[in-house]
C-alpha cells in the first residue's frame, strides 16, 4: 500500500488561506443584517469537504449575521474557487462566537467586584 505524504500542517494552511480570503470576500456582500464581521477561525475536515468559520461581530446582531452569512455562502463558496488552488473547496457553514461578549461581560464583572471591594475597604 502507498502511504500518503502529506504536509501535516496543509489543512492549517488552507484554514488559514480560506479565512484570509474569505475576509475579502465578505465585504462584498450587501446584506443588511451583515454587521462588522471578524472572522475569528476556520477549521476545515480532514477531507476538506465543510468548514466551520467561527466570526465575532463588533457592531451589530450576531445571529442576524449569522443567518445572512449563511444564505450567503454559495456565492462566499463560489469566490474561494476562483481564489484557492485547491481540488475541492469546502462548504462553509458559519458560527457565531460569543467569546469576545463574554470576555467582555467577564471584564465588566470584574471591574465592579474591585470597585465595590474597595469602596467596602473604604467604608471600614
Amino acid at each position: 500500500m502507498a502511504k500518503k505524504t502529506t504536509k501535516p500542517n496543509r489543512s492549517f494552511q488552507v484554514a488559514d488561506q480560506i479565512q484570509r480570503d474569505l475576509a475579502e470576500l465578505i465585504r462584498e456582500l450587501k446584506d443588511p443584517r451583515l454587521g462588522m464581521v471578524t472572522l475569528q477561525a476556520v477549521e476545515v475536515t480532514p477531507d476538506y469537504a465543510h468548514a466551520k468559520v467561527f466570526f465575532s461581530v463588533l457592531v451589530g446582531d450576531g445571529q442576524a449575521s449569522e443567518q445572512a452569512l449563511n444564505q450567503g455562502a454559495g456565492f462566499l463558496r463560489n469566490g474561494l474557487f476562483k481564489r484557492l488552488s485547491i481540488h475541492t473547496v469546502p462548504t462553509l457553514h458559519f458560527v457565531y462566537d460569543r467569546t469576545t461578549e463574554r470576555a467582555a461581560d467577564m471584564n465588566a464583572l470584574i471591574a465592579r467586584a474591585v470597585a465595590s471591594r474597595s469602596k467596602d475597604d473604604e467604608q471600614a
